[in-house]
Formats: structure tokens, sequence, C-alpha cells
């Protein structure tokens, strides 16, 4: 369960009178309610408020959502309000200082913030103030654009409203602000705002509707109450949140984190164990050298200066004592491709384009020509990404940024492929505006040389273990 979903459970068990136990003490919401009636009946008399028709909303039981308390009453949010209204449905002629104005913008995770409104004069806002006149200790409800979002207004720092917000009066003495505030956070409410919207684009809650929306009436000691456990219980939703976004990340990076684990297990050879009738990496190392010089003296590749010895200090963990640890340079034989413009380079395969063509990141798309041919690892040597590693099989062409592995046949491929990917080439990288690898660098990394049998037996291991990491994401 996410935070916003607990969070939203609370305020659901709240308004269905499941959070705290009712007190017959305490009287009714019907007790209350006509209360609410005789005293806006007053407040109209003495003209202090006007007849309002949102005031008189109908409650249509048929639709009542859930069972509440007996000493509770469904009733619609105009019922129990003395004024309901939004701002003005014109825009006002901004001023760089004044009153601030408020819009939708203005209201963020229940509160108002009047840091960076925009000004009208105080002529305008006299006018506007004579219809819609925000005040300490009322509520503001977003009804355009994200519609459903309440704040209570804490300041008495005068301010006008957009049409984008609506003005919730209520007499305070009979209604609980904090209460009123959770329930048009509650999924009952929510769920209105949601359903009777109006437009396609810019939602609109429009008045009527918000008049019309079910309510819940508790008697004020009880809403009190909720209000106090609600507030009990937030802080732990909160303490809830931070948990559950650190397991988030740890979901997130397990899989990863668990797929470079294995890897690591395999380049240090616990991955499987050591055969004696295998052979040894340094047998195997010899075999590689005897056929590169056969392919040097063939002029098929070319002869390289030599590598420098490896020192003791250069060596980063323990290998078995039948693998050894060679110069990437060593065994393998590493080639740029060739350059191609962009334009050369399509998006989707066709007849003309139809072989696939590898950059510094991977796949770049499709050209008419191959440069390559056969079954290889490709490192990319340029980006952000420099040091990923991609396996390429058939005819294909290499570009400029990615750098072709020449294995002889004592190595497999796929092996190579792994190993090469788990000692994280990309930290070799040059620290410029545009990352890349040097060959000349590259040859130089250490790498762990197993037997061949060993290798394949390797691959096999990763091939049955890896896809359970993809499992888990």
């Amino acid at each position: 369960m996410t935070p916003e979903q607990l969070k939203a459970s609370i305020l659901q068990y709240a308004i269905q009178g499941k959070l705290v136990e009712q007190r017959a003490e305490e009287g009714t919401g019907e007790e209350l309610f006509q209360e609410i009636e005789r005293k806006r009946e007053v407040l109209i008399k003495e003209k202090i408020i006007k007849k309002d028709k949102r005031t008189n909303s109908i409650i249509n039981f048929q639709e009542v959502p859930f069972d509440i308390p007996e000493n509770w009453m469904w009733v619609t949010l105009g019922s129990i309000l003395n004024k309901l209204t939004d701002g003005t449905h014109k825009t006002p002629k901004y001023t760089s200082t004044g009153v601030k104005f408020v819009s939708v913008k203005d209201m963020s995770n229940g509160f108002l913030s009047l840091e960076n409104t925009k000004y009208i004069s105080e002529e305008e806002h006299k006018e506007l103030y004579a219809r819609c006149n925000p005040e300490k200790g009322d509520l503001i409800l977003s009804k355009v654009g994200t519609t459903g979002v309440p704040a209570i207004v804490d300041t008495t720092e005068p301010f006008s409203l957009f049409v984008s917000v609506a003005l919730l009066k209520f007499d305070c003495k009979c209604i609980d602000i904090k209460f009123l505030y959770y329930m048009l956070m509650s999924p009952l409410v929510q769920a209105q705002a949601t359903e009777n919207t109006r437009g396609v684009g810019n939602k609109n809650w429009v008045l009527d509707a918000i008049a019309s929306t079910m309510v819940v009436l508790p008697p004020l000691v009880e809403q009190k109450r909720i209000v106090a456990k609600i507030e009990e219980l937030l802080p732990l939703v909160d303490r809830y949140a931070a948990s559950y976004e650190k397991l988030e990340q740890f979901n997130a990076k397990f899989p990863e984190d668990m797929k470079k684990s294995i890897l690591q297990y395999a380049i240090q050879g616990k991955l499987v164990e050591q055969r004696p009738e295998e052979g040894t990496g340094e047998e195997l190392y010899r075999q590689i050298q005897y056929e590169k010089q056969r392919l040097i003296k063939e002029g098929k590749i070319k002869k390289e200066k030599p590598l420098p010895e490896i020192a003791e200090n250069e060596i980063p963990f323990d290998i078995p004592d039948s693998w050894k640890w060679v110069r990437i340079g060593q065994i393998f034989n590493l080639q740029a491709g060739k350059n191609i413009t962009a334009s050369d380079i399509y998006e989707e395969v066709s007849c003309e384009h139809r072989y696939l063509c590898y950059g510094g990141n991977g796949v770049r798309g499709y050209v008419s020509n191959f440069n390559r041919e056969g079954h290889y690892a490709l490192i990319g040597r340029q980006g952000a990404l420099c040091g990923n590693i991609n396996v390429a099989e058939g005819q294909f062409y290499a570009t400029e940024h990615a750098v072709v592995v020449d294995h002889f046949n004592q190595t497999d491929v796929v092996w190579s492929a792994w190993f090469l990917k788990a000692l994280n080439l990309n930290q070799y990288a040059t620290a410029t505006a545009q990352p890349g690898l040097a060959v000349a660098n590259i040859v130089k990394v250490l790498i762990p040389l197993p037997p061949l049998a060993e290798q394949i037996r390797i691959v096999a291991k990763l091939e049955e273990i890896l896809p359970l990491c993809e499992r888990l994401k």
C-alpha cells in the first residue's frame, strides 16, 4: 500500500464513523443540521448573508455509497454552508503592487501560498470582494483543472479569488474546519470531484455540482475527536512514507544490483566450480598468443606494441589458481568501426536499409551496407554510456564510436561480452563534456581468463540466472 493509499484509507475510515467510537451524550448529526439551518435563517433575516438556492441541496438517498453511524446524517455540502461562490469570471487588470490575486496555482498540498501571486488594484479588489470575500477561517477549493483540492485560509491578509477557486463559508461553531477539510480530501468527495466535472480539456467542477456533493455530518464534538485521531495518525503515515520511499528505491535498484553481484561472482570464479580436466587459463593464453602470431604473419592483423607486465599491486581481487590475469589487449584484438553520416542511418528496416548499425550507445538504426560479419562483442567508446557492451551477430555496420572485439577461437564471444560488462569500462572514460574511451587505454585493462570450457559453463549459468533478475523488475 502506498502512503497516498494509506492516507486515503484513514480518511475513508474517518468519514464512515470507524475511526473513533460514537457517544450518545454528544448528540446527533440531525440535531446539528437543524441548528445550522436555524442559524442560517437568522443570518438571512439580518441580511448578513443572502439566501442561496445552493444551500438547499437535497440528498438523493438512492446514491448513498455506504452506511454511517445511526447518530450521523447524510447531507449535501451546500446544505451545511452559509455561502458557496467562486472568484471573478473575468481576467482582471494586473498591477505590479496592490492586493494579491489567488488562482489554483497558488494552492498546493492543502495550503494557500501568497508568495508568488499576481496583484490587482485596491479598487478592483473592493469590487470583487463584494461578491467573493475570503477571510481567515474559510475554506477554498480548486474547481478548475485539478479539481477538489481544499485549503484552509489561515491569513488575515486580504486577497481576491479567480474563477478557478471556490469559496466555502460555514458556521465554525457547528462545523469543525479541519473536519471539513479532511472530509473534502476523503475518497468520498474526491471521487465526486472527478465524476462530476464538466469539459474535456480544462475540467470544471461547477458550483451546483459542488453544492450537491454528498458528505456526512457527525456531531460537533465527534468531529473534533475525529480530527484529533486523524492528526495522531498522519505523522505515522509520513514516517511510513519515508520508509516506503526507501523501499521503493531499494526495489528499483535491487534487480540491477543483483545482476552486478552475479557478474562479480562470475568474474571472480565463484559462479561455477573449477574442473582440472578443463585445463588452465595459462594454457589458453599460450594458445591465443600462438594464434595471434600466426595471424600477424599472414597479415590478417597488425602487430601491436607490447603491453606492460602486470604488477602485483594492479590485481584487484583473487581468482582461482587455474585462471590467469591478462590485459584485454593480450587476448582480444580491438578495432574501432568506420565513420558514417547520420543521414545514411534510418530508423526503420527496409529492403534497401537492412543492416543494423552500431554506435557508441548500441543500435543507431539501419544502413544500406555492412563492414563486419560474424559474432562479436562491441564496446561503446563515445558518449555518456561509453563502456557499454553489446553483442552483434551476422552482417552489421560498426561506426567509429563502436569498438569491435575480435576474439580468437580459444575464447567464447558471449563470455567475453559478460566479462567486459562486469569490468565497468565506463570508469576509464575521460571526464569531459563528451566522455570517451580510448582504445589505447582499454587494451591495458586487466581481465581474468578462465579455460574455454569453463567460459562456456559460466555463460550457461549466467543465462540461467540473469533472466530471474529481469523478472524482479
